[in-house]
């Protein structure tokens, strides 16, 4: 019997979600190390995923499957493919950094404690209820181990071929995140206490109720599938809908389609499902909001590719026009809503829901390039938008305030934090060179061929996000430095041991993207086989 290396993979990171719960209240630091040192042997775990992954073999690899619910036809059954390989990758590398630039996010404040000491009122929020030394409140190791437990919940995620196992994991993974974003806000608040942690129950509960309600209307999707095919398994239903041996009405195809369209849209976020994303990000500490924006928000595109085109592939079809408008919805209204926003990390966020505007416009295309310019999309939106919202993060630590009136000329005293934004911000806005340049133009081109008219469209949320980028980073980091900043220092060591990898890699894959083409690539095409589609051929007038 093979190692079960996919298995590994996940349940590492939920034994050190364990373990690093576990840890005595006193030890904090001891917890930091932990959750850090878990990560790294995950991201090293997936590198032998990929290395071991051979784009040129079979559809699904390193593939696993044993019995678990028998009466009812669920396995727990393993595999993945290029596209699944891809986002491993992307979940593995970003977790430490998340960790290294939430490394004191979780820390109990010092005037909570000292209130704890003395014996006086404890207040409610992200602040602790006792005394960090009684041994009975563990914010940090909360924090940390819950870091831990979304990771390996998105990581099974990507590789499960079992609707029913995917199905819990994809909603489990919401009650981490819950309490990520209800339990550990972010303590730039202009308000006050009372006033923070009434927003974050506000983000927290939203974010959880629009998830559970996608997730309600696929479970029943799930069940009419089980009902149409006797089972859950999606390379079984695939491969019997590919040879003609297992059919569905018109009807019902249309119906489970789009049950399981609309947990992946909410999941996206794609408009209008998505209102919950600004309040989540804006008030969830920098790393949790890489954690929902950069990593599983990904499940949903990635379950769009995987579970939607495949067992439905002609619901797909009929359902890609209305999809492709809603789609550039989402590109022109997030990127115009994000120009208008005062808050940095709202900003961001919307700025997210138009590039993933992109992501679902590229996988319904039905074009190679397109499909393949939205996965690429995928791993260079998670990396880019991780650099910017990290230094966001960095720099609203400083400030104490997330609102941009409150910077200005922050180049003068922190030139490194400022060159690390410009370059995360350049990203965003897919600047020649960077990463994501490489995903949109594919998108964009991959979409023309077949909409000329949303490809079109599409592009002025390239114009909109050159305006809402650049005006950031004048008004923030440029003209003369506000007084309160005059002390403002730059970047720390810890600090740019997060940012510069992730700029590293943002350079390489936008000079030299085939590593990750060359593994997604030959899934896009079997993708494309399964909703039986080709590349339209260009129409080129022969010479005379």
């Amino acid at each position: 019997m093979s190692f079960p290396l996919l298995t590994a993979t996940a349940v590492l990171p939920a034994l050190g979600a364990i373990a690093t719960a576990a840890v005595p209240a006193t030890k904090r630091t001891a917890a930091k190390w932990l959750a850090l040192l878990v990560s790294i042997a995950t991201l090293a775990l997936a590198v032998v995923v990929a290395v071991r992954f051979d784009p040129g073999g079979d559809r699904y690899q390193l593939t696993e499957s044993h019995a678990w619910i028998a009466d009812f036809g669920v396995r727990y059954e393993l595999g993945v493919d290029g596209i699944g390989v891809a986002l491993i990758a992307l979940t593995a590398l970003l977790i430490p950094f998340i960790i290294l630039a939430g490394w004191h996010d979780a820390d109990p404040s010092p005037s909570s404690q000292l209130r704890s000491s003395r014996g006086g009122p404890k207040e409610t929020g992200t602040e602790p209820l006792t005394s960090v030394a009684e041994g009975r409140w563990r914010p940090t190791q909360g924090f940390f181990a819950l870091i831990l437990a979304v990771e390996a919940m998105v990581i099974i995620s990507f590789e499960a071929t079992d609707v029913f196992l995917f199905y819990i994991f994809f909603e489990a993974m919401l009650i981490p995140l819950y309490f990520l974003i209800g339990g550990f806000g972010d303590r730039a608040h202009q308000d006050g206490e009372q006033a923070a942690a009434t927003q974050r129950s506000y983000a927290a509960v939203k974010f959880l109720l629009y998830n559970l309600a996608g997730g309600l209307v696929m479970l029943a999707a799930v069940i009419g599938l089980y009902v149409v095919a006797g089972n859950f398994s999606l390379t079984e239903i695939a491969e019997a809908r590919a040879n003609g041996s297992l059919e569905m009405s018109t009807s019902t195809e249309r119906w489970l389609f789009l049950g399981f369209f609309l947990a992946f849209a909410v999941k996206a976020p794609m408009w209008p499902l998505h209102t919950w994303l600004p309040n989540a990000m804006q008030e969830s500490t920098a790393p949790v909001a890489v954690l929902i924006t950069a990593v599983v928000d990904k499940v949903g595109t990635f379950a769009m590719l995987r579970f939607c085109l495949q067992l439905f592939p002609e619901a797909s079809k009929w359902a890609t026009p209305a999809i492709m408008v809603l789609a550039v919805i989402s590109i022109i209204y997030g990127a115009l809503l994000a120009v208008g926003q005062r808050d940095i990390k709202r900003l961001i966020a919307y700025a997210s829901i138009s590039h993933f505007g992109f992501i679902i416009m590229g996988i319904f295309a039905m074009t190679s390039q397109g499909q393949s310019g939205a996965t690429l999309y995928m791993v260079n939106h998670g990396i880019s938008t991780a650099v910017l919202l990290l230094v966001a993060g960095f720099l609203i630590s400083r400030r104490g305030s997330r609102l941009i009136a409150d910077y200005g000329g922050v180049q003068k005293v922190a030139p490194v934090l400022a060159g690390t934004f410009l370059i995360g911000g350049l990203a965003t806005l897919s600047l020649p060179g960077l990463a994501p340049f490489v995903s949109e133009f594919l998108v964009l081109v991959g979409t023309f061929t077949r909409y000329p008219v949303i490809g079109v469209i599409a592009t002025f949320g390239i114009v909109l996000a050159a305006l809402y980028t650049l005006v950031l980073y004048q008004r923030t980091m440029t003209g003369p430095l506000r007084p309160e900043l005059a002390k403002m220092p730059d970047l720390r060591v810890r600090e740019i041991a997060v940012a510069a990898p992730l700029i590293v890699l943002l350079v390489f894959l936008g000079v030299y993207p085939k590593p990750v083409t060359d593994i997604v690539n030959p899934a896009v095409k079997q993708t494309m086989s399964d909703v039986q589609q080709k590349d339209p051929q260009p129409e080129v007038e022969a010479a005379k």
